[in-house]
């Protein structure tokens, strides 16, 4: 198994960083890192997003996993994966975009909803299936997903809170995906690095008991 996967699951919690500038991303992985989130999944819709990955590696190194998101096509994810992405997600399933991330050896997560959807991307070589989105849904989805794919990890993304991820943990979730629910703007436009740095806490402690 990729043992960046395995790092992805370990830590339970995979942040989705995305903003209109840059230049805010590094405190803020700074403080999702000294919450103890750490994977990082900068989406492509960010300005520079593969210069905020390499920012954040060379200021963090082995500390994060680094890696992108919103990925929609093969040469977007080559391009992310030579800059030094570590994991790509996308909200679909592209099987060249998967193909290429099996390529090099890159961990990929393409997004799907429907249990077809969902079987698709397990079969066109997923490390694990983005159920996304899964604010409208809640945990019982996981649970019902789980059902028939078992051996499917799961990540659930879009709607998922503090309060929320151990129910999908336990619902059978390998890891939570989550935006700004963990990334509270208002915080980062303020500099409130502290108040990201706990909720990322939280959400990581809430992943440990869940799991016991």
């Amino acid at each position: 198994m990729n043992q960046n996967f395995v790092r992805m699951v370990d830590g339970g919690v995979v942040a989705v960083m995305r903003a209109s500038s840059s230049t805010e991303l590094l405190d803020v992985a700074k403080a999702l890192c000294e919450g103890g989130v750490t994977t990082i999944e900068v989406t492509m819709t960010t300005p520079n997003a593969l210069e905020v990955v390499q920012q954040v590696k060379n200021s963090l190194g082995d500390k994060v996993l680094m890696g992108v998101g919103t990925v929609l096509d093969p040469e977007t994810a080559r391009a992310a994966i030579i800059t030094g992405a570590e994991f790509v997600v996308s909200p679909v399933v592209n099987p060249d975009m998967i193909r290429v991330c099996r390529r090099y050896g890159t961990v990929v997560v393409p997004g799907a909803f429907t249990p077809t959807e969902v079987l698709h991307a397990w079969d066109s070589g997923a490390d694990a299936v983005k159920v996304f989105p899964t604010s409208s849904v809640g945990p019982q989805y996981i649970k019902d997903l789980k059902g028939p794919f078992p051996q499917i990890p799961l990540i659930p993304t879009g709607g998922v809170t503090v309060e929320t991820t151990g129910a999908f943990i336990k619902a059978g979730a390998c890891a939570v995906g989550a935006g700004s629910q963990l990334v509270d703007k208002k915080a980062a436009s303020e500099g409130k690095w502290e108040i990201i740095a706990e909720t990322a806490r939280k959400m990581v402690y809430a992943v440990k008991e869940a799991r016991r």
